[in-house]
């Protein structure tokens, strides 16, 4: 691998695809199985673009295990670390769509083969061509899948990587909201790049307000933030700069993955301009108003398709719409 591989870990899960949107679970006639879970989307994301990555993560020895490494590896993504386990079966996610396009998760996960990975499992030598290691919130709680996480962080950073955190808070995940709220906040000054929408800020923060809110979010590491607003655009900021870009009017049909597609086609670019983690902090206005422009009509076409990583699209796709 190049040093511009992209490291992702956390789970890997099937997404339970409605066939009918706008209506309760209790309506929906039928599921058709999709290969999701926000660590492997991001990768879907990078790698669609020309990107290379690899995902951490651990699956059932079962059908659906079977079928989401093959088909993460059809689509050019390295499941070469990924062992199988007959202690848990794979991760499944239930999803209902409402007119909008917008998602409820029902999970089955209690818990799945992915939070039986272990820092055992870890290998630092791997880091040492990393661009980047991206994780999330979901998988980090109380696990031996968060001991995975903290070895890894660990080992990309020492690395040189950039560290890349997308809360994607899931509270049916979480009984305990307030434990959810204080792991993300253990883990937000780990990060050099942190990704927060509209609907989690003032969670975390209290503050519905972007610029209130950045003081709290520039913390430890952090070095750049991206907060994204849906069809409002989406905004970055470093701890001197700050760039806006709007988002295309497009008809929503599945936004499943969107969030996920935006840090992955945005982490991208930082690898194809060879923006390392010292240089995140030296990225002027016009530079992130293009990488922001890119990520929401990455989205833009992403969202107007069913599924996460079967929706995303590719270079030569996004610059021939």
């Amino acid at each position: 691998m190049s040093a511009n591989t992209l490291y992702s870990i956390g789970e890997a899960l099937i997404d339970m695809i409605p066939s009918k949107s706008g209506c309760d679970f209790a309506e929906v006639p039928a599921f058709s199985p999709r290969v999701g879970g926000a660590p492997a989307n991001v990768c879907g994301a990078f790698t669609a673009l020309g990107g290379r990555s690899a995902l951490l993560t651990q699956l059932g020895d079962d059908p659906f295990g079977h079928k989401i490494a093959a088909e993460l590896a059809s689509h050019g993504i390295d499941v070469s670390r990924v062992p199988f386990t007959t202690k848990a079966n794979t991760a499944l996610a239930f999803v209902s769509l409402g007119a909008d396009g917008n998602r409820t998760f029902s999970f089955y996960r209690n818990p799945s083969a992915d939070l039986l990975y272990s820092a055992s499992q870890i290998d630092p030598a791997w880091f040492q061509d990393a661009f980047a290691l991206h994780f999330c919130s979901v998988s980090l709680v109380d696990s031996p899948m968060k001991a995975a996480h903290d070895a890894a962080i660990a080992a990309a950073a020492k690395a040189g990587a950039i560290i890349s955190f997308d809360p994607n808070l899931r509270f049916p995940l979480w009984p305990d909201h307030d434990a959810l709220k204080r792991t993300v906040l253990d883990y937000l000054p780990k990060a050099s790049v942190l990704k927060v929408s509209d609907e989690e800020l003032a969670f975390l923060t209290g503050s519905e307000n972007i610029e209130t809110a950045l003081p709290q979010l520039f913390t430890g590491d952090v070095q750049l933030i991206l907060y994204t607003c849906g069809g409002g655009g989406a905004y970055a900021f470093t701890r001197t700069a700050r760039a806006f870009a709007g988002s295309q009017k497009v008809q929503a049909v599945d936004t499943t993955g969107a969030g996920d597609g935006f840090i992955g086609s945005f982490l991208w670019q930082l690898a194809r301009d060879g923006v390392t983690r010292a240089g995140l902090a030296a990225l002027e206005p016009l530079q992130m108003e293009r990488y922001l422009d890119f990520s929401n009509r990455f989205c833009g076409l992403s969202v107007q398709r069913y599924g996460a990583i079967d929706s995303y699209p590719s270079l030569a796709e996004l610059e021939n719409a």
